[in-house]
């Protein structure tokens, strides 16, 4: 069995991919109603973005609470280039097998802009040939500890990934512009179900995941944080791959 955590689709379609090549099941922690038991599966995997050289908090309550079973666990965080210490840290909490750390787009529009089109279809490209060598070693149950940390990766997961989970997940820079019509989806999809409508419009509470699914997914463009994003473009994997 694979559970995965996704904002705008790279987790989840390398999830879903992984589970076709190895003939499991992949499925979205989000929508679980309870922790499931996983007595007799042969694997289990934990697929999720990197958040600030981290695992993101719904990932590691969900990792805390699954029962190994005596299973072979591995564990895949995307990242935009480095994953730090992430995949040690959630290992702490869920001992696994296996670990790697896969190079995806980057989607994190607050910081940045994003990637041109060449540089993500390459990114996407060289996703797909990385998730056929996991798959072939997840079905040999072969122990591989591939994952690229970066610089000063104990730095970044520690203070940089408290200060993120502290202070950057607050909600207060987002905002709904004049395009907005109403459409709800940005509540409907929340992971955090902190959204909610008030007269036709969203309202944050204080704190999110910062996946970033309603700014990168709304058909209008509508969704802000803070005045940068206003000049980005937004990202969403089903733009490059069906998922």
């Amino acid at each position: 069995m694979i559970y995965y955590f996704s904002g705008t689709g790279n987790s989840r379609w390398a999830a879903r991919k992984l589970a076709v090549l190895t003939g499991d099941e992949a499925r979205d922690i989000i929508g679980l109603d309870a922790v499931p038991t996983c007595q007799g599966e042969a694997r289990i995997g934990l697929v999720f973005p990197i958040y600030a050289w981290g695992a993101p908090e719904p990932v590691l309550d969900f990792a805390r609470q699954l029962d190994k079973a005596g299973a072979f666990t591995f564990a895949v965080g995307t990242c935009g280039s480095e994953a730090g210490h992430a995949l040690k840290k959630l290992a702490a909490v869920f001992p696994l097998d296996s670990c790697y750390s896969l190079v995806m787009p980057n989607n994190y529009v607050i910081g940045s802009e994003l990637e041109d089109e060449a540089t993500v279809c390459a990114k996407l490209d060289a996703a797909e040939t990385e998730l056929a060598a996991i798959a072939a070693e997840l079905r040999e149950n072969k122990p591989v500890s591939r994952v690229h940390e970066g610089a000063l990766a104990g730095l970044k997961s520690g203070l940089a990934n408290f200060g993120f989970n502290r202070f950057a997940r607050s909600t207060k820079s987002f905002y709904a512009t004049d395009a907005c019509n109403g459409c709800g989806l940005c509540a409907q999809n929340c992971p955090a179900h902190t959204i909610t409508l008030t007269n036709g419009k969203p309202v944050w509470a204080a704190q999110c995941y910062q996946c970033l699914r309603c700014l990168n997914e709304c058909p209008q463009t509508a969704i802000q944080y803070g005045k940068a994003t206003e000049t980005r473009g937004r990202y969403s994997l089903r733009r490059y791959r069906a998922d």
